[in-house]
């Protein structure tokens, strides 16, 4: 079963003031929705890295040098939250991830995932704290995860993180960029593959960092506990669909071969041993496409995009885009809309070897995609000006214009 390969949105760019957005250009989408277009809303964020929207619109937007900023009443407030635990800024490291307890309502809690140092900073890891949002400043912080996947290296964090409708949390944590070469034994090996460490994994825990019980490998020796499912490289995207709590996610592949996943309790998803992409400078990686006992992509991605930023869309502005996956192209420099099947029908493997057209080519890295509590798609989009700002853009329908009489 196939789908076609035209399953991508183009967007209009505008390059707007803050105060005053100026007009946009307006693409039609390839599936005849109607046109939308992209809005500043915000620009020159350092290195933004996500987003999250508090009751009544406000946003939370993290910076990967360290900063918790505060969007209040549509504006961008210039002191960053304190309280912030100190982040191992390098390379891909930083802080990463916000994300608001289901109840955050009654309990103001507010997650980060950072990278996190040693007491020398040779060593860096993936960790979590949560902590109790206080005016502008976070209180009563702790930690609930700290990944076992030390490493010198400034790559593959993973450092997504959601919650689920039972209120568990799922953290992603990336290869840390171990070598995957060698043998096919040798790569069976590999951290990723390996339950005693907690590289290339989804983790999920309770809000308060305890192990959930029923979790895959709680019972299996030496395994840890925490691990959901395994055998990622760099896991960019995290989204669990708030009508059907299916998990997707999304992850880079090493030259090609970027996944779009579905997630699945105690499922191993393959690297190093299966893939769709070669090494760097095009050696092969792979010994095959295909294992038994592990799973396939739903979509794969030759040449990558460089996944990021993932939302399943449930909102009332874009009617016919419901329960549709969008992802964030850092490299393609586009956003991605995958149509899923219905929970009731079988979900095939689809394998895209050339995704369809890179619209918002130039516009800039696409680093995280939320949707917003009034239904409009919500984009960081990174070094639009060829530095390292970041602007908070949202997508919108372009309102059809009613003809005169």
């Amino acid at each position: 079963m196939s789908r076609s390969l035209s399953a991508f949105p183009i967007l209009g760019v505008a390059l707007a003031l803050t105060a005053a957005p100026a007009p946009a250009q307006m693409v039609e989408d390839v599936f005849q929705y109607g046109p939308v277009r992209a809005v500043t809303l915000f620009k020159g964020l350092e290195q933004a890295w996500s987003l999250a929207f508090l009751p009544g619109g406000d946003m939370l937007i993290t910076e990967k040098p360290g900063r918790l900023r505060v969007v209040r009443n549509g504006v961008l407030q210039p002191e960053p939250v304190a309280g912030v635990p100190k982040v191992r800024f390098r390379g891909q490291g930083g802080l990463l991830d916000v994300a608001l307890h289901p109840n955050f309502a009654q309990n103001q809690l507010v997650y980060l995932s950072f990278s996190k140092g040693n007491e020398t900073d040779s060593l860096g890891t993936t960790a979590v704290v949560r902590g109790r949002l206080d005016g502008n400043r976070l209180a009563d912080v702790e930690e609930i995860f700290e990944a076992n996947a030390w490493s010198p290296g400034n790559g593959h964090f993973g450092s997504r993180l959601a919650f689920d409708r039972e209120g568990y949390l799922f953290i992603t944590v990336g290869d840390r960029q171990f070598p995957p070469t060698g043998t096919v034994a040798e790569q069976e090996k590999h951290p990723a593959q390996d339950l005693t460490k907690d590289q290339g994994k989804v983790h999920r825990i309770h809000d308060d960092g305890r192990v959930p019980a029923d979790n895959p490998f709680v019972n299996t020796a030496g395994a840890r506990g925490t691990i959901w499912s395994y055998g990622h490289r760099s896991p960019q995207g995290l989204a669990i669909d708030p009508e059907t709590g299916t998990i997707f996610e999304s992850e880079h592949g090493p030259q090609g071969g970027d996944e779009l996943n579905l997630i699945q309790k105690g499922r191993n998803y393959g690297w190093p041993v299966i893939g769709y992409g070669v090494n760097y400078g095009g050696a092969k990686l792979h010994a095959t496409r295909e294992r038994e006992g592990m799973e396939q992509p739903l979509w794969f991605f030759v040449p990558s995009i460089a996944t990021s930023g993932l939302l399943v869309y449930r909102g009332d502005r874009f009617p016919a885009w419901q329960g549709q996956v969008f992802m964030g192209g850092m490299v393609a420099n586009y956003l991605a809309r995958v149509p899923v099947l219905p929970p009731d029908q079988t979900v095939p493997a689809v394998h895209i070897s050339r995704p369809g057209p890179q619209v918002l080519s130039g516009i800039g890295e696409i680093r995280d995609v939320r949707q917003g509590p009034d239904g409009f798609i919500y984009l960081i989009v990174d070094n639009r000006r060829g530095d390292q700002t970041s602007d908070v853009m949202r997508v919108e329908p372009v309102p059809v214009p009613t003809a005169d009489r």
